[in-house]
């Protein structure tokens, strides 16, 4: 079992459902490819809720993919963590992804 180890941990008014452990737009989606991410929620949360999001520290994410260790990531479409490719950083991952679905600590703030 992974473990997590946020810095800061903010809230902002969810938007959208949205799943735990995806990448969070900074306007309070879910975060859009190759965007600009607030944090990962820690939890999943419905529209108008108030979603807790780690923004800063190691955090756990879900792939989209396989990503290699100490890869740069980015957002997919369903705030997953894709390998960067043409849109913005949102951490390195710390863990080795093999599959959609596997979850993986990111570092973020470094």
């Amino acid at each position: 079992m992974k473990t997590h180890s946020p810095i800061l941990v903010m809230s902002i008014t969810a938007l959208s459902d949205i799943a735990q452990r995806r990448f969070v737009g900074l306007g309070g989606d879910v975060c859009a490819a190759g965007a600009k991410a607030l944090g990962a929620t820690e939890f999943e949360v419905a529209a108008g809720e108030q979603a807790s999001v780690n923004a800063i520290g190691a955090i756990l994410i879900e792939a989209a993919g396989a990503i290699s260790a100490g890869a740069e990531v980015e957002s997919d479409a369903n705030g997953k963590a894709v390998t960067l490719s043409a849109g913005i950083s949102n951490g390195y991952a710390l863990d080795a992804a093999t599959a959609d679905g596997d979850i993986i600590r990111i570092v973020r703030g470094i």
